[in-house]
């Protein structure tokens, strides 16, 4: 399908949020690579973001580090055992994807205004949990409008079942672009 979709023109974001031994997540990205994707969504863990570089090495394929998942809050992590809140955990993760030479990072847009500083205008950020206002936010728990996100320095928002189980995905899909010219 990712080669379909390239050969009538359009580009490919493929949210596989990659997370394996290095050989593994090394020779998936490779074959993703040849398939001409765009982007490829991996886990900001240092083994997984060196490996994801190295098969993607002399492609044009954007790596995307996932810091955090945003349907997740600091008493998630708490709970899985981490001793730092997410706002750290994100930085740290923010860190070790700019030392890994990652192209970019999927973040909360309520980390965008800390982490645009850390990593600079060069990285991509890319902001799921980006829900129109008024709309349900679901398992979503860091979330902003898609106004807020852009105006907070997102490249790219990732709006999904709001449009996609919408009754009219094509109109909730113009809401949201109209939503964030407006920023």
């Amino acid at each position: 399908f990712a080669r379909e979709l390239k050969a009538a023109g359009k580009r490919v974001f493929l949210a596989l949020k990659l997370h394996d031994i290095g050989v593994t997540v090394e020779r998936a990205t490779r074959q993703i690579a040849r398939l001409g994707v765009d982007f490829l969504t991996i886990h900001a863990f240092p083994q997984t973001m060196a490996a994801a570089r190295e098969g993607a090495s002399g492609s044009a394929l954007k790596l995307l580090a996932v810091t955090v998942m945003t349907s997740y809050d600091d008493a998630d992590l708490k709970e899985a055992g981490y001793a730092c809140g997410v706002a750290e955990l994100v930085a740290r993760r923010a860190r070790q994807a700019r030392e890994k030479g990652v192209d970019g990072l999927i973040l909360s847009p309520m980390e965008l205004g800390a982490i645009r500083p850390l990593v600079g205008e060069g990285m991509l950020l890319v902001t799921p949990g980006v829900r129109p206002e008024g709309a349900d936010v679901g398992d979503q728990k860091r979330v902003m409008t898609p106004r807020q996100a852009v105006a907070a320095s997102a490249d790219y928002v990732v709006v999904g079942r709001p449009i996609t189980r919408a009754s009219d995905p094509a109109a909730a899909a113009q809401a949201v672009v109209s939503e964030m010219t407006l920023a």
